[in-house]
């Protein structure tokens, strides 16, 4: 089964807001079988809404829209559609009830304005929305043709797509499912992953392979197309277990694995404690870490030692080291975490000096130049990278670099 999805709302083409709502869309229906060939933004305008689902309706016959479905003027995606159907709205009075009894739950009165979000297309299927005033809704033509208009909010649009639309949807495909699984790889450019994966489309048809860089690495996506559920499942493993092989050390998890997750894993198995000290990253190495649940497990605390003075003062970097090679060095950063595993009494430490930029490069140490240690018991490593990107991508890309350098050291001390 293959549909279209057009999410409507000004902010989404304006960039103003990220349309996760598509994403979500996408995710959730290749999961259930459908297969999303066509994904498109249209601004609040009437003829652009009616452009929209009116092309998608021509070269699939089966659209989704999100947005558009609240009380203001704005919203005008469901008059476009009844428009488009020649369907005439009428006032729907469970609908009706339904919008009362949650204001008098809330304890308000409802506006006048909320009773346009009552009125429905002639013989369209209402989708109860038990999250907010605007209910989904199933138009469907003789033809066969169908709109599904969901809200734009993300959380009402999940729950309807999970509880009133994808059991529809199961009920019209072949049983077949669209599923994809992940390899997650660090360290590695795409160019050389590519070359160590080597041509395997061919022989992993109908599976397909892509290859997905980001400033956590490349992610090797592996998709089965139009498969039974058990066959997907089998086929996915056993390519997943294929490219991990070939992967090596430069693969870290499947899926969703966070970094971060996975090396707090590993000390918490080995009863560990880790510190961190971080100059450019300016705590974002602390926020990956404490972004995962449990982390109080494992981590103890960090420096975030911006100045040259905090190295020194909090973390006993001997400004000899400093004056000598630079705050940006191997010398300093090894003495960085060192100085974290001393000042937090941790036998894990890490630490990140560098130069994010945009100014402040030179010709021996340019704008994306990152030195990280990793310490596990008196073993040390350091790392010198040079980054590309912006500010932004140059210290999201030291927080994961610092994270993979010591999970390797761990690879090495089993």
């Amino acid at each position: 089964m293959k549909l279209e999805v057009v999410t409507i709302g000004t902010e989404l083409v304006l960039g103003q807001i990220i349309d996760t709502n598509g994403a979500e869309l996408g995710r959730a229906l290749a999961g259930a079988g459908v297969e999303v060939v066509r994904r498109s933004s249209v601004a609040d305008r009437p003829e652009m809404i009616r452009a929209a689902v009116a092309e998608a309706l021509e070269r699939t016959g089966f659209v989704i829209t999100t947005g558009g479905l609240g009380p203001t003027r704005d919203d005008m995606t469901k008059r476009e559609v009844a428009e488009l159907f020649g369907k005439p709205l009428a006032l729907d009075a469970g609908v009706l009830r339904s919008l009362e009894e949650r204001f008098r739950r809330l304890g308000r009165p409802m506006p006048t304005v909320n009773r346009t979000q009552a009125e429905v297309p002639a013989g369209a299927t209402v989708l109860p929305n038990p999250r907010g005033t605007a209910p989904g809704l199933w138009v469907e033509d003789a033809r066969g043709h169908v709109v599904v208009m969901l809200p734009g909010v993300p959380s009402e649009m999940r729950g309807l797509l999970a509880e009133q639309v994808l059991p529809r949807l199961a009920a019209r495909t072949s049983g077949t499912v669209v599923r994809s699984r992940s390899v997650r790889t660090t360290g590695v450019a795409e160019s050389a992953l590519a070359e160590r994966v080597g041509t395997i489309e061919e022989s992993i048809a109908p599976l397909t392979l892509a290859y997905l860089p980001s400033t956590d690495g490349v992610e090797l996506r592996v998709t089965a197309w139009g498969l039974g559920a058990d066959d997907a499942d089998r086929r996915l493993a056993e390519v997943t277990a294929q490219l991990r092989e070939r992967a090596g050390d430069d693969c870290y998890g499947e899926d969703g694995t966070d970094l971060a997750a996975a090396v707090l894993e590993q000390l918490r198995r080995r009863r560990a404690r880790l510190a961190v000290a971080e100059s450019c990253t300016g705590g974002l190495l602390g926020a990956r870490i404490t972004a995962v649940p449990g982390a109080s497990d494992v981590f103890v605390g960090g420096v975030i030692a911006y100045d040259d003075d905090v190295k020194t003062a909090a973390l006993d970097v001997p400004r000899a080291l400093v004056r000598a090679h630079g705050a940006v060095s191997e010398e300093v950063v090894l003495a960085m975490a060192y100085g974290a595993q001393q000042r937090f009494s941790a036998n894990t430490a890490l630490a990140i000096t560098g130069i994010a930029g945009p100014t402040g490069g030179t010709p021996e140490k340019p704008v994306g130049t990152v030195w990280f240690a990793a310490r596990y018991g008196a073993e040390a490593r350091a790392l010198k990278r040079v980054f590309p990107g912006d500010r932004n991508e140059i210290r999201a890309r030291s927080a994961q670099a610092s994270l993979d350098l010591l999970r390797r050291l761990l690879l090495e001390k089993p």
